[in-house]
């Protein structure tokens, strides 16, 4: 089926002013079109002003600025998000939302809305587009299913962004902040600031949303970095060890990295890295920084 997209014209408004943030509104417009709530797409809808204003100002957006929505749903905070910013790119892929938008955001002409599954988007290639490749601003409402997959490809892509902005499940925001030792710290949390300082903007209450979800929620804004904090000569292969330490995390580092099938390597070259960074051989992974996993990925053979 082919995928749509309009820019919205900017020619009709809400007689009463309203917008979506109010729940009668949302509840008005989901009955018109008798919309049905994908849980497969995590669908749930904010209804809260203040926490709205909040993604706004957190995500730092102004009148020079191209914002990146993923997910607008029925257009909550793409209204506000058209009001602040310059230029507003929606990507929804729930194709039953399509008219729905064509409706919620007709009165904002600096709106476009594109029907696609945002992982398969050429996403460098729309901030060329529409900001002649200049960093943009990214704000999403994520499922948890899919929070990883969508933040770390905008950042392994290399997409010029400024920042990322996105509603997640609370435990998620704070694995992303968390730091070494904390029972938080994991993978996540060394690839996100790998790439990007992480800052909790907000903690959202379930009854934020329509409909009620069974977690608390969080909004993170993560700043990216202009060049990554440690040097290593392959991020792929210091990811790939960042996860073979914490996939076992009740194991030693030098068990957890010997075992893991993602890595070829033998338990005397653990042993001989660990002991050239003044780490024992018990150290486990959630001990270890950004920078000694950049060290170790370097003194590591292969």
């Amino acid at each position: 089926m082919e995928k749509e997209q309009f820019t919205t014209t900017g020619t009709a408004k809400d007689s009463t002013g309203r917008k979506l943030s109010d729940p009668q509104k949302t509840i008005e417009i989901i009955k018109k079109y008798n919309f049905n709530f994908q849980k497969k797409f995590g669908q749930n809808f904010l209804i809260d002003s203040h926490v709205l204003h909040k993604i706004i100002a957190g995500a730092h957006v102004s009148k020079d600025d191209m914002v990146l929505e993923i997910g607008p749903g029925i257009g909550t905070m793409t209204q506000y998000l058209a009001e602040a910013a310059r230029q507003v790119v929606a990507v929804e892929i729930d194709r039953n939302l399509i008219p729905v938008l064509g409706e919620t955001l007709a009165g904002y002409d600096n709106v476009t809305v594109i029907n696609e599954d945002i992982l398969k988007l050429d996403l460098t290639e729309l901030a060329r587009k529409y900001n002649d490749g200049k960093p943009i601003k990214v704000v999403a409402n994520l499922p948890y299913y899919i929070t990883t997959p969508i933040i770390m490809g905008l950042f392994e892509s290399h997409v010029p962004v400024d920042n990322v902005t996105v509603m997640v499940q609370k435990e998620v925001a704070k694995r992303m902040e968390a730091l070494p030792g904390s029972k938080d710290y994991g993978a996540l949390s060394v690839a996100v600031q790998y790439y990007a300082k992480p800052y909790i903007v907000a903690n959202v209450p379930r009854n934020c949303f329509m409909p009620r979800p069974n977690v608390d929620s969080a909004v993170i804004r993560l700043t990216c970095h202009e060049a990554p904090p440690v040097n290593t000569p392959d991020e792929h292969r210091m990811f790939r060890i960042v996860r073979a330490a914490f996939n076992q995390r009740r194991k030693t580092l030098v068990n957890a990295l010997n075992n893991s099938p993602e890595l070829t390597l033998h338990k005397e070259d653990v042993q001989k890295a660990l002991e050239t960074m003044g780490l024992s051989m018990t150290v486990r992974g959630e001990a270890l920084t950004l920078q000694q996993f950049a060290k170790l990925s370097e003194l590591l053979p292969g």
